[in-house]
Parts: C-alpha cells; sequence; structure tokens
C-alpha cells in the first residue's frame, strides 16, 4: 500500500468544465448562420471544440505532470 497523500482541488482543474458544458448546452449552437466556408454554424462550432478541448486540458495535463 503506497501512502501517497491526497491531491488538493487546484482551479486549473476547472478548465476542464469549459467544453463539457459548451457541448452540452445544444440550445446555443443550433442554428445554421453564421456559416463558415458554407458549413452551418451547428458543425463548426462543434469541430472548433477539438482545438478548443485540448486548449483546455493541456494546462491542466500540465499541471499533473508538474506534481508527479
Amino acid at each position: 500500500m503506497d501512502d501517497k497523500p491526497r491531491r488538493k482541488f487546484h482551479p486549473v482543474y476547472l478548465l476542464l468544465l469549459i467544453p463539457y458544458v459548451a457541448l452540452l448546452w445544444v440550445p446555443f449552437y443550433n442554428q445554421i448562420e453564421p456559416r463558415l466556408f458554407g458549413i452551418p454554424f451547428f458543425y463548426w462550432f462543434q469541430m472548433s471544440w477539438i482545438v478548443g478541448g485540448v486548449a483546455c486540458l493541456y494546462p491542466v495535463y500540465r499541471h499533473e505532470e508538474r506534481n508527479k
């Protein structure tokens, strides 16, 4: 049994809520306009969260690696 101290909550973990809330709040992005290169907003908003999700996860990853 390894007796490591429990990790405390750090505000960086709140970044994980941003993509979760943004993508679950469907009425916000359930529309066609504005279009981007002919792609309806509904689709390009979701696709942009691939990059947005990485941007939110990276600081959490760095924090976890620093505190190993």
